[in-house]
C-alpha cells in the first residue's frame, strides 16, 4: 500500500481562536478542513510558549526531557542526542522539507539562532523572508507543484510554519474586523482597548486562513488530496493576558485538525484529552515507522480509527521555566482538575513582554501584578475560567495531595532542573527598561 504524504502546518500563538472552535473570527478554509476531517477539541500543549512547545511537537517529549526549556534565540536548545520527527520520517523513507517559520534549535545551547533548519532533520529547507502567510503559501504551492509534476519516489513530509498570528498585529489593520463587533473572551475585561486589540488579531487570523486556503486549494487541484494527510495545529494559546505564558487553559489550549480523504472520516469532533507530545508517535504510526524509545507521548492513532475507543491518557504535565523572563511553574491537568505550583516570587499572572506592552496588557497590569501564591488548584468542571483557587479548601485536600504528588514524582523522574535551584537564563533586553521605569512586576510581599 502506498504511503501517504504528510503536510503539517503550524501557526504561531493561535490557540483555538478559529471559527470552527466557536470564535467569531471568519476562517472558512480552516473550518472547511475541520468539516472534511477530524477536529480535536481537547488538545493541549505542555508549555505555553513557542520553542519549548514546538520542541515537544518535534520530539514527543516534555520540554524538561528534550532540553529546550526556553526560547531558542535566548539560548535554549534541544539536546543533541534527541531524535526528531523529521529524523525518524527520513529514516523511514520520507523526503523531509521545512518551509517557512521554525523556532527550534538542536545542540546549540547558548546560541542566538531561531532555527537549526537542516540539523533538525530536514533534507530540504525553503526559507521565506518574513514568514508571512501569503509568501509561505506561494512557496508551498511551488513545492507541491514540483511533487505533482514528477514521479514521486518517496512520500514527503513537509513542515510549514507561518509567522501569523504572532504579535505585533498593526500590519493587519487593513483587514481587521470592526472593534465594536468584538466580544473578548470572558477571562478578559470588555474594554475599548481590548476590543481594538482583538480586532487586529482577527485580521491576523484571517490572513493566516487565506494562506492556508491557497495551499489547500492547490493541493486539491493537483490531485494530491487523497494522497496527503493534512494537519493544522499551533504551538500554544493566543498572545493575550492570561493566555500565552500561563498554565491556564487559555495558554495551553491548541487547535488540531487532521484531514485525509478516503482514510479519515469527515465531520468528526474528537474530545479525548490529548497533548502535543502525542503527535509525533501518532504520525510515525500513520507512516508505518517506529517511534524512538522512551518518549513521553502516546500515539492516538487508534482514536483516528475509532473515536469511541479508550482514551490514550488521563492527564498531562505542563511547565514554564524561561520565556523572555524567569517565571518557573509546573503543573498537571486532568479532565477535571488543574494543579499549578509556582517556584519563585512573581506576578499572579505572568505577561510575556509583547503582551505586557500590548493594549490588552495595559488594561490588566494593575490587577495581575500582585504576588503569586505557592500552589493553585482549579475544579475545571465547576470553574472553567480558573478563577477560584481551591488549594486551601479542606474539601479538596485529597485532590491537592494527589496532584501535588504527581507533579513531584514527574519532576524527580525527569531530573527537573528546578530541583537543583534557580535555572540560569537571559531575560529579554526590553524588560530592563520596563523595570527601570516601574512598569514591571515588583514584589510587595515584604
Amino acid at each position: 500500500m502506498k504511503r501517504k504524504n504528510i503536510l503539517l502546518m503550524i501557526s504561531h500563538d493561535t490557540g483555538r481562536y478559529l471559527g470552527c472552535y466557536g470564535q467569531s473570527v471568519e476562517t472558512p478554509a480552516i473550518d472547511a478542513l475541520a468539516e472534511e476531517g477530524v477536529r480535536f477539541s481537547n488538545y493541549f500543549c505542555p508549555a505555553p510558549q513557542c520553542s519549548p512547545s514546538r520542541g515537544s511537537i518535534l520530539t514527543g517529549l516534555y520540554p524538561q526531557s528534550h532540553g529546550m526549556i526556553g526560547l531558542s534565540h535566548l539560548g535554549f536548545s534541544i539536546d543533541p542526542e534527541v531524535t526528531t520527527l523529521p529524523m525518524s520520517l527520513s529514516e523511514a523513507g520520507y523526503e523531509t522539507a521545512l518551509i517557512g517559520f521554525s523556532h527550534e534549535t538542536i545542540g546549540e545551547a547558548g546560541g542566538d539562532r531561531t532555527s537549526s533548519t537542516y540539523k533538525l532533520g530536514y533534507e530540504t529547507v525553503l526559507p521565506v523572508p518574513g514568514d508571512r502567510a501569503a509568501d509561505v503559501a506561494e512557496r508551498v504551492v511551488s513545492f507541491l507543484e514540483d511533487k505533482a509534476s514528477g514521479q514521486q519516489e518517496r512520500p514527503f513530509f513537509a513542515s510549514v510554519g507561518f509567522f501569523e498570528t504572532h504579535r505585533d498585529f498593526d500590519e493587519y489593520a487593513p483587514v481587521a474586523d470592526p472593534a465594536e463587533k468584538i466580544v473578548p473572551p470572558p477571562y478578559l475585561p470588555d474594554t475599548e482597548r481590548v476590543r481594538e486589540d482583538f480586532a487586529l488579531l482577527h485580521g491576523s487570523v484571517k490572513t493566516l486562513d487565506h494562506g492556508i486556503d491557497r495551499i489547500l486549494s492547490r493541493l486539491d487541484a493537483l490531485g494530491l488530496a487523497e494522497e496527503t494527510l493534512v494537519i493544522y495545529t499551533t504551538d500554544h494559546g493566543i498572545a493575550f493576558p492570561r493566555a500565552k505564558g500561563t498554565l491556564m487553559d487559555a495558554g495551553l489550549e491548541t487547535a488540531l485538525i487532521m484531514r485525509c480523504p478516503g482514510t479519515l472520516g469527515a465531520r468528526q469532533v474528537n474530545g479525548h484529552l490529548l497533548c502535543n507530545i502525542d503527535l509525533m508517535p501518532t504520525l510515525l504510526e500513520f507512516a508505518g515507522a517506529a517511534p524512538p524509545k522512551d518518549i513521553d507521548g502516546f500515539s492516538f492513532y487508534s482514536l483516528l480509527e475509532n473515536a469511541d475507543g479508550p482514551s490514550t491518557r488521563d492527564h498531562f504535565f505542563a511547565e514554564l521555566t524561561w520565556h523572555d523572563d524567569y517565571h518557573p511553574m509546573r503543573g498537571v491537568r486532568t479532565d477535571r482538575y488543574k494543579y499549578i505550583r509556582n517556584f519563585e516570587d512573581g506576578p499572579a499572572v505572568y505577561l510575556p513582554l509583547d503582551i505586557h506592552l500590548s493594549p490588552s496588557g495595559h488594561e490588566v497590569r494593575e490587577q495581575y501584578y500582585k504576588p503569586n501564591v505557592p500552589e493553585e488548584l482549579y475544579d475545571l468542571a465547576n470553574d472553567p475560567l480558573e478563577e477560584r483557587n481551591l488549594a486551601g479548601d479542606p474539601a479538596y485536600q485529597d485532590i491537592l495531595l494527589e496532584l501535588r504528588g504527581k507533579v513531584e514524582d514527574w519532576m524527580i523522574s525527569g531530573a527537573d532542573r528546578l530541583l537543583s535551584g534557580k535555572v540560569p537564563g537571559t531575560a529579554a533586553p526590553g524588560w530592563q527598561e520596563e523595570y527601570k521605569n516601574g512598569r514591571g512586576y515588583r514584589s510587595n510581599r515584604g
